[in-house]
């Protein structure tokens, strides 16, 4: 239903998927204050991203390990600057791919490309998981990481497996850069003019409360917390939360740990407070 959310203010912390986490929330009403928690760029030595690539065209991988789509097209976007990408694109046609969750996913068929697998989880857990099932005993396996991230339990279990692991970390995160808007965010929830907080990755609980500690504002960060309805899409979310000592007011139910249906819960969460105002 459109307009379930009309009147509210909503705080969204998202990166990659600012955009269309907004149109969403928007097509329901909602005014968006957007504050990412860091800004992303290429890495700062190309060099090794495009041996990676160099390596990846020359000899194929047998298999191919994408954890975000803003690896993969952050890989694109240096292999069109020096004029590799459709010999990339033909590479990695021809070997096996598995995607962390469904966001890898749509940047491969933005290249006419499809995953063999995908995560049920989009959790490097379920990425073992998944790949523990197979025979990679010889296999070259190209693997795409993230920043911020210790990444090795993966790497080790995928060597376990017998795999020639080739990894590559084409992205970075800024989070200083970010730091004053958090700031102005932690004034608008202490001052009641944020509807409801909406969180979609452990790693945003974790520099919110970075960011307010460095900045001498924790202690408004989580009165401002008490008074905002928090959001969290999944479970992981939410113990992250509970590590900090923080509450969780709204998941989405039935494992669905996606943008539309944290909407839905959120949508139904502020409308029964309309409908039971505090005493």
């Amino acid at each position: 239903m459109p307009d379930r959310l009309n009147g509210t203010r909503i705080l969204i912390l998202e990166t990659r998927e600012e955009a269309q986490f907004s149109k969403l929330l928007a097509e329901q009403g909602a005014e968006v204050v957007q504050c990412p928690m860091f800004t992303i760029q290429d890495a700062p030595d190309p060099v090794p991203v495009a041996a990676w690539i160099r390596r990846a065209i020359d000899m194929p991988f047998d298999d191919l390990v994408l954890m975000t789509g803003e690896g993969l097209r952050r890989i694109m976007k240096l292999a069109m600057a020096r004029g590799l990408d459709q010999a990339l694109v033909a590479a990695l046609a021809r070997s096996r791919k598995f995607t962390r969750g469904p966001k890898p996913g749509k940047a491969l068929r933005e290249k006419g490309l499809e995953p063999q697998q995908t995560t049920e989880k989009p959790t490097t857990e379920g990425v073992i998981e998944m790949l523990g099932k197979l025979d990679l005993k010889g296999h070259r396996l190209g693997l795409q990481l993230y920043p911020d991230k210790d990444h090795s339990a993966l790497t080790g279990a995928l060597s376990a497996q017998g795999a020639e692991v080739d990894s590559v970390l084409p992205y970075v995160y800024d989070s200083k850069a970010a730091d004053a808007n958090i700031i102005i965010a932690i004034d608008d929830m202490a001052e009641g003019r944020i509807d409801s907080i909406a969180l979609t990755n452990l790693g945003q609980v974790r520099r919110l409360i970075e960011a307010a500690r460095a900045n001498g504002s924790e202690a408004k960060l989580r009165a401002g917390l008490e008074r905002t309805l928090i959001a969290s899409v999944g479970p992981a979310v939410s113990g992250e939360l509970s590590a900090h000592g923080l509450r969780t007011d709204v998941s989405p139910a039935d494992e669905a740990y996606f943008m539309r249906p944290l909407i839905s819960a959120m949508a139904a969460a502020l409308a029964e407070r309309k409908r039971t105002p505090a005493r």
